[in-house]
């Protein structure tokens, strides 16, 4: 590459005729199917050369990068230093930094079923995968659903993953026939799906809680009532008891010296 970059610098000066040179590399993980590095060299935008560290090969694209590789093996093996130690532990390097940035451990993420109401459509809602090229379908018999489906699209999360979801209507959907349907999550470049069976076990859903609420709110309404009548009724009585029991008033004072001075009215 050394002499390559000479060679270019050379005809950079003393022509006045334009190259250029430039380098690709690419990484993977958990990817199956697909090399962990490649590389890849390109000339005035032609590929003159790659290297692939699964078969550990060094292969020239152009006869002239066949004959420098032949008259100058030194060449060659300083490209097979870079394409099968160097560059991958440094592109190792950063997608485990990736990786922790992004909580990715390589695998697929996490699926999960959701409903609001007991009449609400069902959620298929996945979270947490990378990159957002990934589909996610409901399926009936193995085969894909576009009625009664509502797809959503693919937001990003705060930590630069993703998420989406699929929405299935199931008021139309006899309880014996939940089993006959499923959701699909791929990711693209990953060779295995995953499956979700429409199981009323396994949805998420806060509706059972907030009924809990409603009764818990509603039983200490009832009590409070009950409360408030026993004490009404505790004071009535009271008052009723208290009213029987009160001494006779005296008589008037006026009336007892009217009847002294007039005996015989």
């Amino acid at each position: 590459m050394k002499v390559l970059f000479l060679l270019l610098l050379f005809c950079h000066v003393s022509s006045s005729v334009k190259h250029s040179l430039k380098y690709f590399s690419t990484t993977s993980s958990g990817v199956s199917n697909f090399p962990e590095f490649v590389g890849a060299a390109v000339v005035d935008e032609q590929l003159v050369g790659s290297c692939d560290i699964n078969r550990k090969t060094v292969e020239p694209k152009q006869e002239w990068m066949k004959t420098l590789f032949e008259n100058d093996p030194q060449v060659l093996e300083w490209y097979k230093g870079h394409c099968f130690q160097i560059l991958p532990n440094l592109l190792k390097s950063t997608m485990y930094s990736l990786k922790q940035r992004f909580n990715q451990s390589g695998e697929l993420p996490s699926v999960s079923l959701l409903q609001k109401t007991p009449s609400s459509p069902v959620s298929c809602h996945a979270s947490g995968f990378y990159p957002d090229r990934a589909t996610l379908i409901w399926r009936k018999d193995g085969e894909e659903l576009h009625e009664d489906v509502e797809l959503g699209e693919i937001l990003p999360n705060h930590d630069g993953t993703f998420q989406t979801s699929a929405d299935l209507n199931v008021s139309s959907v006899p309880p014996e026939d939940w089993r006959r349907y499923d959701c699909v999550f791929h990711l693209s470049g990953v060779k295995d799906d995953v499956v979700t069976k429409l199981d009323k076990a396994e949805i998420r859903t806060n509706w059972e809680k907030l009924s809990n609420k409603i009764v818990l709110i509603s039983a200490v309404v009832v009590v409070l009532v009950l409360v408030f009548i026993a004490a009404a009724a505790s004071g009535f009585i009271f008052y009723r008891k208290k009213k029987v029991q009160r001494p006779p008033s005296p008589p008037d004072s006026s009336s007892e010296l009217s009847e002294k001075l007039n005996p015989q009215t």
